[in-house]
């Protein structure tokens, strides 16, 4: 469908979304009905949409950190290869049309108000049913299906889970593939409270006789992907196992590293992503990217493997966005993303003292969280997040009082609730050879971004 009949389509619902603003107002006025993990409003919105999924061949990404940047090495491999590649993520971190992109660029904003039209009266309808409103997510990813199966046709779609993975409305798809790159201590509230719980519902996106790749190490991990891999009769490609990859070099804004996988080698490899994690996260990606080229006659060369590689970008994550004063910002939410930045700044970055900045929303595991971060700053700026479910600063500074003087940390304390004023604080104390970071919630990190890089339209969300 083209976007004229999209517009006549949308004009025959006598449309009453005149604008972008106004059409995602009304998508983000569904955020009240909250995440309700269930596939059944979705399959019914999509039947009475003509199920257009089936029209697309998916990657379907899951895991608990990682996948964003998986996203962006599968997207920016297959755009170098020649692909025409859809792209659907979240939380976006700048602007609501970041989550749909078609080679690299975002949805036009008439686009979406296009859509949203076409999708609205479907949505109310079922609104009115027993199943009850469809939520923000269902309406986001009703879009993307849209906007890739009607207006951009692209040969791939990279798709991002949202939530999990078995009741995750992502999971309405059947992929080409479907990668997990790790199982962590994340969104337990909804999950589970026990990792194998959580990993139960993450290896939920693997399908019938659908290959499966991931990165995931914990033995009672790898234990529920085999079982279910084996349910699905899938073929599952395990890190450690059927492939394997090896450092070669460490830089700031550049990591070498050696891949092996099952069809064959490749060395050397590059990316500009840091952190010793990205470099597990490019290998789940060749696999994958190696499984396509057995299993669909994929064509990537190994130029086009290492520029799409190295050209990879993932925003707010180890993003280093200010060099006067050295301003480094990192999405580091939950236990394994702050044991992963601190491993990034013992084995990357080289400083003198280390400055850090973090707001928290409530429902994440700070404790844990905290422990890997107070080893690792001389400040710490507790503030909060811009946003409904924020943790206030005297509470989360309460938290860092209990650990610090649990494991003997002297941290400089310091509780600015209002995070502008709190980057000013930061600024303020980056002294020559220093190192400032802001970590914590991607919707702090998003307001950060958009402050430090003069980003005057950032929406930031879910």
């Amino acid at each position: 469908m083209s976007e004229q009949r999209i517009d006549a389509a949308a004009a025959d619902n006598a449309a009453p979304l005149s604008t972008y603003q106004e059409a995602a107002d009304w998508i983000n006025s569904l955020i009240p009905f909250g995440v309700r993990p269930g596939l059944e409003r979705m399959q019914l919105l999509l039947e009475r949409l003509g199920n257009p999924e089936r029209r697309l061949r998916f990657i379907h990404v899951a895991g608990t950190n990682g996948k964003g940047s998986a996203c962006a090495y599968l997207t920016s491999v297959l755009l170098k290869s020649g692909y025409d590649v859809g792209t659907f993520t979240s939380p976006y971190i700048t602007k609501f049309t970041n989550r749909f992109q078609y080679n690299g660029q975002d949805i036009p904003e008439e686009t979406l108000r296009d859509l949203s039209n076409m999708l609205k009266p479907h949505v109310e309808e079922i609104a009115a049913t027993d199943l009850g409103s469809p939520t923000m997510f269902e309406v986001s990813t009703a879009i993307a299906i849209l906007y890739f199966a009607k207006v951009t046709f692209p040969d791939y779609v990279v798709w991002e889970t949202g939530l999990g993975g078995r009741m995750d409305v992502t999971n309405i798809v059947s992929p080409a593939i479907s990668v997990i790159t790790n199982v962590g201590h994340d969104h337990m509230d909804i999950l589970g409270d026990t990792i194998e719980k959580v990993a139960w519902e993450k290896a939920g996106i693997i399908k019938p006789g659908v290959p499966v790749v991931s990165t995931a190490t914990q033995p009672e991990v790898i234990a529920i992907l085999k079982e279910k891999a084996a349910q699905s009769k899938s073929t599952l490609y395990l890190l450690g196992e059927q492939f394997h990859y090896e450092s070669i070099e460490v830089q700031e804004d550049r990591q070498t590293f050696r891949f092996r996988g099952p069809f064959r080698a490749v060395e050397p490899l590059e990316i500009s992503l840091n952190g010793a994690h990205q470099v597990a996260n490019a290998a789940v990606t060749v696999m994958a990217l190696e499984v396509l080229r057995q299993y669909n006659a994929l064509l990537v060369d190994d130029e086009q493997l290492n520029d799409g590689l190295r050209s990879a970008a993932w925003p707010g994550r180890l993003e280093m966005v200010s060099r006067e004063p050295r301003i480094l910002l990192d999405g580091a939410h939950n236990p394994e993303g702050a044991q992963t930045l601190a491993a990034a700044l013992k084995s990357t970055y080289t400083y003198k003292r280390a400055h850090v900045m973090m707001g928290m929303l409530e429902n994440k595991n700070h404790t844990k969280t905290l422990r890997h971060i107070l080893p690792i700053a001389d400040s710490l700026i507790v503030t909060e997040p811009d946003f409904r479910k924020k943790m206030s600063a005297e509470s989360f500074a309460s938290i860092v009082r209990e650990i610090a003087e649990e494991i003997g940390s002297s941290v400089n304390l310091i509780v600015e609730p209002d995070w502008r004023a709190a980057l000013d604080r930061l600024k303020q104390l980056i002294g020559e050879g220093d190192l400032g970071v802001v970590t914590g919630t991607l919707y702090l990190i998003s307001d950060v971004r958009a402050q430090l890089l003069h980003i005057t339209d950032s929406e930031k969300g879910w």
